[in-house]
């Protein structure tokens, strides 16, 4: 999940959609989707199975994404703001902010960009969404699914939040729940125990900063009415979302990514792997839940010898 907010940014009025999707070093266009215009960019000229990437959030944007374009000399890479967030639309109808028509989002941007074999990434929120689209979508055409540190249980990601929040010194676990209750949560004093967390177990160091982020900003407005105002505190319309009974349903090759002291916890992933047909687990160490910019290089490595491997076993 992303907390780091953001101010609102108005709609940014984009027109039309660019739909094809070629084998060049980079390209980007639009993709009209229900609610408005999704960005998209392709990157890499390799020609093994390209891999689609699913961004955090809910609210949030893809550029951290551009982490993964090494991996273009083997397939290309190809990451989408999600609509409300980074390049893409900005409507205000609260009623897109929905599951569903995330899941029919994701469905438009691989038809529209002729990705009928694909391997799919989704990360934190994005996580979820993944794991929604195949379970609602069905698995043909995807080789494989990387969940990383993934959002699939609201109910255990609540619990292991709370458990996370109680290794914190005690005077900030007493000032988060003093100012929850009182709602002051706008307070210093409570930003200050929040930013520990966060520092913690959500941005981690070192940070490698990703690029193409300027003016793709993160839109608190879709993350707070669908998951909270903050990690401790799930109100919004994903307070019930758990696929973790149905994890039988996915036969297809997955790989569990987490951090070492990420919010979606290690210990948690490895409960997660025996109940699905065909999974792994790798733990990227020294990471938190921004694994993938703490730690690239093992992060990479972990994903391309999976990706690899499933493309051998299909």
């Amino acid at each position: 999940m992303r907390l780091i907010y953001a101010a609102l940014l108005l709609s940014l009025g984009f027109l039309n959609s660019c739909t094809s999707a070629q084998s060049t070093e980079s390209s980007e266009g639009f993709i009209d989707v229900i609610g408005g215009p999704v960005w998209y960019e392709i990157n890499g000229t390799g020609n093994q199975i390209p891999l689609l990437t699913v961004h955090g959030g809910p609210g949030g944007q893809s550029c951290g994404m551009t982490l993964l374009n090494p991996l273009g000399e083997d397939r290309r890479i190809i990451r989408y703001d999600q609509l409300g967030g980074g390049r893409s639309g900005r409507p205000r109808d609260m009623s897109l902010w929905e599951l569903d028509r995330f899941i029919e989002e994701l469905h438009e941007v691989r038809n529209s960009l002729g990705l009928d074999t694909v391997h799919l990434l989704g990360s934190s929120w994005g996580g979820a969404l993944v794991a929604a689209y195949v379970l609602e979508k069905g698995t043909e055409g995807i080789v494989s699914l990387t969940l990383s540190s993934p959002l699939l249980s609201t109910p255990a990601w609540i619990e292991d939040a709370n458990y996370l929040r109680s290794l914190l010194p005690a005077e900030m676990q007493e000032a988060m729940t003093r100012h929850e209750a009182e709602g002051t949560t706008d307070s210093d004093e409570y930003q200050e125990a929040t930013n520990e967390f966060y520092r913690r177990h959500v941005r981690g160091t070192p940070v490698v900063r990703a690029e193409g982020c300027a003016g793709a900003g993160f839109n608190s407005v879709v993350y707070e009415y669908m998951w909270g105002p903050t990690e401790f505190r799930a109100t919004g319309n994903l307070i019930d979302f758990d696929v973790t009974d149905r994890f039988n349903e996915i036969s297809i090759p997955v790989l569990l990514l987490a951090g070492e002291n990420d919010e979606a916890r290690p210990e948690r992933m490895e409960m997660f792997v025996p109940m699905f047909p065909d999974a792994r687990f790798v733990m990227i160490e020294d990471a938190a839940h921004s694994a993938l910019s703490n730690n690239p290089e093992d992060y990479l490595r972990a994903l391309k010898e999976f990706l690899a491997a499933s493309e051998s076993s299909n």
